[in-house]
């Protein structure tokens, strides 16, 4: 009977591979992420500032970033800008891509979130003579941050599971590295299996983790100092 057959041997044997590659993977996921929220929030701020220019500027630069494929970004990044002398490695071209086309999502939640704050908010800051630096630093982000991380979370995620599009680049995250398995022994099962196996309990655990950070994280929001 040619049908399903689970080959335990050769599962253990290609599984330190694949959690190797994982390592990739999650490295491209965490970097992605940090630069996400970073250009998120520099996109949101940006996007409240008082040039009109500045904001429909940024405005056009979110949308086009978030109307457009992220494999299309990826390309673009790896194989056009060596032609204007922009040269990136395959995984640092992963993070920027990551993390430019997250952020332009992420820049929407962060700018609800800040939108929420109550107006009184605001106008006490400037009845105290507050900069704006110390206005989102002190009032408006410390309250604005708690609503805002589920959301945040949920993308993370997603960018998480969207690594595999890296493998177009040569980039040898879990996914790819487990076609090249299949490839060289005709077995595709137990690789794939794996991958999905990890992709599940990765998402997982990330999902408890923003849950308890949400849970933890201070109603009333912190101080930035």
């Amino acid at each position: 009977m040619n049908g399903f057959h689970w080959d335990w041997a050769f599962m253990w044997e290609v599984f330190p591979i694949i959690l190797s590659a994982a390592k990739v993977t999650l490295l491209a996921t965490l970097l992605g992420s940090i630069f996400a929220i970073v250009m998120g929030l520099v996109f949101a701020l940006l996007r409240r500032n008082s040039s009109k220019t500045i904001r429909l500027s940024v405005y056009w630069v979110v949308e086009f970033i978030r109307s457009t494929p992220l494999l299309v970004q990826i390309f673009f990044l790896y194989y056009v800008m060596p032609e204007f002398g922009i040269s990136m490695s395959p995984l640092v071209t992963g993070v920027f891509a990551l993390g430019l086309h997250y952020g332009a999502y992420l820049s929407e939640v962060f700018r609800s979130g800040i939108d929420g704050i109550e107006k009184g908010q605001w106008e006490a800051a400037r009845a105290l003579n507050l900069s704006k630096l110390d206005t989102y630093k002190d009032i408006v982000l410390p309250q604005a941050i708690r609503p805002m991380i589920p959301a945040t979370g949920n993308y993370i995620i997603a960018m998480f599971k969207e690594t595999p599009q890296l493998s177009a680049i040569t980039l040898l995250e879990m996914l790819q590295m487990a076609k090249i398995i299949g490839s060289e022994n005709f077995r595709y099962l137990e690789p794939f299996t794996l991958v999905g196996v990890m992709y599940l309990v990765f998402s997982l655990l990330a999902a408890f983790g923003i849950h308890q950070l949400e849970r933890r994280f201070p109603k009333e929001g912190f101080s930035l100092k």
